[in-house]
């Protein structure tokens, strides 16, 4: 039987199957989804904002909150694990535009930002990203399956789909 393991806004976890990742309230935020077939051991990250230069101390600086620094640290939980990063398989959610702005601003480009650098530093992994769904004007919740990789996302507004 499945356990459902909760991954928190600025958080990461992994799993072995058969257990199910899951993460709600990806607007801007993204979650980065990795999967090694042969282990069947999967990892979530929910990361909040693109790179942790400009927030080097105080409650700001936790690590998990950035895609710089988030995805090295669940690749290497993974292959703690047993998992191998060259047989890892990236899909990715969130990095909606969710507040309606005028101006091309840094805020209100948040979530664009995000996915540009979750793929920033997968492309430096050397991680494939084999599925994603991020962009448009709706929130997110995900569901990763460690079973088969599976990456179901429910939205209140738009229904649910498969990646």
């Amino acid at each position: 039987m499945s356990k459902i393991i909760k991954v928190g806004i600025a958080d990461l976890n992994v799993a072995k199957t058969p257990d199910i990742l899951v993460t709600y309230a990806l607007g801007s935020c993204v979650g980065i989804c990795l999967y090694d077939v042969s282990t069947r051991i999967s990892g979530l990250s929910h990361i909040m904002l693109p790179i942790s230069e400009s927030v080097r101390e105080g409650p700001l600086a936790q690590p998990y909150r950035f895609a710089d620094t988030a995805i090295p640290i669940l690749v290497k939980k993974m292959e703690q694990l047993g998992s191998s990063r060259f047989r890892m398989k990236a899909k990715i959610a969130g990095g909606a535009k969710m507040f309606a702005a005028t101006g091309n601003t840094s805020i209100s480009n948040i979530g664009l930002r995000n996915v540009v650098a979750v793929k920033a530093a997968l492309s430096q992994l050397r991680i494939q990203i084999i599925a994603e769904d991020t962009g448009k004007d709706f929130g997110r919740t995900v569901f990763f399956q460690s079973e088969d990789g599976k990456l179901i996302v429910k939205s209140a507004t738009k229904g649910e789909w498969v990646l």
